[in-house]
């Protein structure tokens, strides 16, 4: 076993330069990649090492990004799209449903969409309007899809690999406060498959589950219940879509009780339909209903009180008490 630490925007850079070394058709595509290394440093010295034509500078025009992508991947190219801000993704948002995610379907099968889209994605870095979105929702609901949300630099590492060997289009958020975060990465053989739901940590009373950056804020939560007498088992989703229901549904059997919790407002949102499924085929193994915790049914406020926005410890923590009184 081979273990390296490095921060998750690194993970990403190093996993994206191994899947460029192994398949000369993977190009990357976004605004300011290449030079620059994208605003976040991800794509560091990849244009360096492998040259403006697998690494491309474009124009500031998502549309026309992923567009390109589709014509690129039907001449047998692998695509990786990067929308530099999670609100900047409307502009494709045509090219990404009515389009990319129809195209193998439409041509029953003869088609293939090798495409990755990184969305940087969700709050707590204090920016302005359209840079802290979750849009995760949109790309759940549109079947043809595939979404994941790793929240680990080892997932990170791993995941955008296997993301861009899928013959499917993958639609890859990547919690953006996670980026300076640093974990052991382990490069020489993948845990986990890329759909599959994982324990960040086993527990007895309650089960709480999340995806993207909010498993760190449940992995505090979870510590800071223990030292209070409560035992919380933690689920990190990894795949939107298809979610991975078996690690859920075990834990929910066994603890009797659940706690969603999202940075993306709440109403017809990826935890709703996660506790539809939980109650439906865990009824009887229920203590207390799923509950839900949430950003507010609002736009995203300005960076100053995003704090009041986003759920924190403290509210995950006022569920699981609730879900106990039950």
């Amino acid at each position: 076993m081979t273990l390296e630490t490095m921060t998750f925007a690194k993970a990403l850079n190093a996993g994206m330069r191994r899947a460029m070394e192994d398949n000369p058709k993977v190009l990357l595509m976004g605004e300011d990649i290449g030079q620059l290394g994208g605003v976040f440093r991800v794509t560091e010295h990849l244009q360096r090492d492998f040259g403006p034509q697998r690494v491309l500078d474009t124009p500031l025009a998502e549309s026309g990004i992923v567009g390109t992508a589709i014509g690129l991947a039907m001449a047998g190219f692998s695509p990786v799209c990067e929308i530099q801000f999670d609100g900047f993704v409307y502009p494709a948002f045509d090219q990404i449903t009515s389009q990319l995610a129809k195209l193998t379907y439409r041509h029953e099968g003869a088609i293939s969409m090798p495409i990755v889209i990184r969305i940087p994605y969700g709050g707590h870095i204090g920016a302005v309007e359209h840079h802290q979105e979750s849009p995760e929702a949109y790309f759940t609901h549109t079947a043809g899809l595939r979404v994941i949300s790793p929240s680990t630099p080892n997932d990170a590492y791993w995941m955008i690999q296997e993301a861009i060997a899928s013959k499917d289009p993958v639609i890859f958020m990547e919690p953006k406060s996670r980026y300076w975060h640093k974990g052991e990465v382990e490069t020489d053989a993948s845990a986990l498959p890329l759909h599959a739901s994982r324990v960040a940590r086993r527990g007895t009373d309650v089960t709480l589950v999340g995806h993207g950056a909010m498993v760190a804020t449940l992995l505090q939560a979870a510590a800071l219940a223990e030292s209070e007498g409560t035992s919380c088992e933690v689920i990190d989703l990894r795949s939107l879509s298809p979610v991975d229901y078996g690690p859920i549904l075990d834990s929910v059997r066994s603890t009797g009780r659940m706690v969603y919790a999202q940075e993306a407002p709440g109403f017809n949102s990826l935890g709703s339909e996660i506790a539809a499924t939980v109650m439906e085929r865990a009824f009887y193994a229920l203590e207390a209903p799923v509950l839900r915790v949430s950003g507010y049914d609002i736009p995203f406020p300005p960076a100053k009180i995003e704090g009041a926005y986003l759920p924190d410890a403290d509210r995950i923590l006022e569920a699981v008490d609730r879900a106990l009184a039950y």
